[in-house]
């Protein structure tokens, strides 16, 4: 059973320092740049001797309005995602359907009422090489193997807003030598001057296009080469992108 942290510490307490785990044949990674002033808020965790649990949030509001909300989701995503995780054999979709369940209520609680949080949750599957996931009006999750790139769209509203909202949780499977790529609606939504041209965002076909140019493996490497800045000035604050990467 989940037991969440006081209020009284949630409100007060950083989300707890992601330490990416070491996956067999696979690698995660994850950049973010700007000011840290909204919500954006990545995590990944080892829930099995098979499975690792992660995710992208994006929090409506500023980050210091925020900070209770981040580190409640944090432990439901930690603690309720291990125990619902970790059995053998399990449905991971209906396990990924009950976490988002219990992150959509915790939101809630933390905020005090309804916040917007688009949020991508996966669980990749380590001996399988299979991501079971759930898009909850994030922007799409960007999927590249060898015949091209795969978008994995929502499949569900935004957490935060409906206290009986439901997502679907489909599966993928993660091919030798795929790139899987999310990004924070801030990469999307990145506005530029270049030149006389004002207000120019960077766009999701600017990201894949990134994405389709990557030589790199290294998933450090293609999350900088996402998330830094793509013009001289940009005007949007937070930028944050979380690669893995299936090596064999």
């Amino acid at each position: 059973m989940f037991h969440p942290r006081p209020a009284e510490l949630a409100l007060t307490a950083e989300p707890i320092r992601t330490d990416f785990p070491a996956i067999d044949g696979a690698e995660m990674s994850a950049y973010f740049c700007g000011k840290r002033v909204a919500g954006d808020f990545y995590d990944a965790v080892r829930v099995s001797p098979q499975r690792i649990l992660f995710g992208l949030l994006d929090v409506a509001g500023r980050r210091e309005d925020n900070r209770g909300i981040l580190t409640r989701a944090q432990d439901i995503l930690r603690t309720f995602g291990s125990e619902l995780f970790a059995p053998p054999d399990i449905n991971e979709s209906e396990a990924m359907t009950e976490l988002c369940h219990a992150l959509n209520r915790g939101i809630i609680e933390a905020a005090e009422g309804v916040r917007s949080c688009p949020a991508f949750i996966g669980c990749y599957h380590e001996e399988l090489g299979t991501l079971c996931y759930t898009n909850a009006g994030h922007t799409p999750g960007l999927l590249r193997d060898g015949t091209g790139i795969l978008e994995l769209a929502s499949t569900g509203l935004p957490l935060g807003l409906f206290s009986h909202a439901t997502t679907d949780a489909p599966t993928v499977g993660i091919p030798k030598d795929a790139i899987l790529l999310l990004v924070s609606r801030g990469v999307v939504e990145a506005e530029a001057k270049i030149g006389n041209v004002e207000d120019l965002q960077f766009g999701l076909e600017q990201v894949k296009k990134r994405l389709e140019d990557a030589g790199s493996h290294d998933p450090r490497e293609i999350c900088v080469a996402i998330a830094d800045p793509v013009a001289e000035h940009l005007t949007h604050e937070d930028r944050t992108a979380f690669v893995l990467v299936r090596q064999a």
